[in-house]
């Protein structure tokens, strides 16, 4: 395994980039399939503050703006038109957006109650706004700008606007209350019956709703910065310090802001989006600096140390695909087993992870091997040299 060569990464990328992907889908693969009794790190918080978890998707979505920022440029030296770059813009968008609604019906399709909300359709959405905005206009300040407004404009509007039938947030009702709130509210209005949390009347929530991509998009724009960062002719000691200089800067007004307005994953608070744009910085500085500067995973233990998260990274869509189908397709394989109904994956977590007295560790250990059942498909696309491009 580890006789792979690395260094033959897809022209035009940052193998950097990839393995920080590849990071990313792996640990976000672990905490969807972990089980009850996980670590708290491995769950995601309930409702106000966050967790490493927490930290996952937004990272994806991070990694997802500096790689527009590559593929376009890369794109663009080839000849490449913005028109042409713009169709396949959407049309990248709306095959992903599509698998999402394939991952929450699959296998049965219950339209009544489909969710249209999910993981992919936030990033399709993200993706596409974000590198329509990059192919219209390229300079950095008014990147800020945007994200600037987004986040502000997103406080103003979940503190400020008042919810119908319930009252203004922190006067009439708490404020970033579970089940009143503008951007709750908003989905219940715009989806009644197609939500994630899909409890009675005023309880319906989604944590993927329609408000909440405003902020999701300015998480994409942290990395398409940071992806710009990147691109820009410096040493590359220069663009690690770079970034972490952004950690700090990120970490310390998002922790700062959170005060104020508290860290929420499921509503995606602006002062999430900084201190998750921070973590994510960090990951990227460490990442870029260890392979990138010093040059590991081109040369002796770094390169199998880097090598299963850059097959992750290369195909990274297909894998999250395999994890979120594989439970459902292996559950309608169906027999009995000590007089009652089971399936495989039932079958090894009662016979074989059951034994494991320590429910932490038993959680662990079953989502390590559930991302090494997701990672053996894209292991063989890898080895075939087979990148699957959405």
């Amino acid at each position: 395994m580890a006789n792979l060569p690395l260094t033959q990464a897809r022209p035009g990328r940052l193998m950097s980039i990839d393995v920080l992907r590849g990071l990313t889908i792996a640990f976000m693969i672990m905490v969807n399939n972990s089980h009850p009794g996980a670590w708290r790190e491995m769950l995601h918080s309930p409702w106000n503050g966050i967790t490493a978890t927490d930290i996952v998707f937004p990272t994806f979505l991070f990694v997802v703006g500096v790689s527009i920022v590559l593929s376009t440029e890369v794109r663009l030296s080839r000849g490449d038109s913005r028109r042409k770059l713009a169709a396949h813009t959407a049309r990248r968008a709306a095959i992903l957006f599509l698998l999402g609604i394939v991952v929450n019906g699959f296998p049965y399709f219950h339209l009544q109650h489909l969710r249209f909300y999910g993981v992919l359709q936030r990033i399709a959405v993200c993706y596409l706004v974000v590198a329509l905005l990059y192919l219209w206009d390229r300079r950095v300040w008014t990147k800020v700008a945007l994200v600037v407004c987004l986040l502000i404009g997103y406080w103003v509007l979940v503190r400020w606007v008042p919810i119908p039938g319930a009252g203004v947030p922190g006067r009439d009702v708490p404020f970033l209350d579970r089940n009143q709130n503008i951007v709750a509210w908003f989905d219940r209005q715009l989806l009644p019956g197609h939500l994630y949390e899909d409890a009675p009347l005023y309880n319906a929530r989604d944590p993927e709703g329609l408000l909440s991509d405003l902020p999701a998009i300015a998480t994409t724009m942290f990395g398409l910065l940071a992806g710009l960062w990147l691109m820009a002719e410096r040493s590359t000691r220069t663009k690690t310090l770079g970034l972490v200089a952004g950690t700090v800067a990120c970490l310390a007004s998002g922790y700062l802001w959170s005060v104020w307005f508290p860290l929420n994953k499921k509503m995606w608070t602006s002062s999430y989006v900084l201190v998750a744009a921070g973590w994510s910085l960090a990951a990227l500085a460490l990442v870029y600096w260890a392979m990138e500067e010093r040059g590991w995973g081109r040369k002796g233990t770094g390169k199998a140390l880097v090598w299963p998260w850059l097959v992750f990274g290369s195909n990274a869509i297909v894998a999250y695909m395999i994890s979120e189908l594989l439970n459902p397709a292996q559950a309608m394989i169906r027999f009995t087993s000590a007089g009652k109904p089971s399936n495989p994956l039932l079958y090894l977590f009662l016979h074989v992870f059951l034994r494991i007295s320590d429910p932490g560790w038993r959680a662990f250990v079953y989502s390590v091997f559930y991302t090494f059942l997701s990672f053996l498909p894209v292991w063989w696309l890898y080895r075939k040299k087979i990148f699957v491009k959405v």
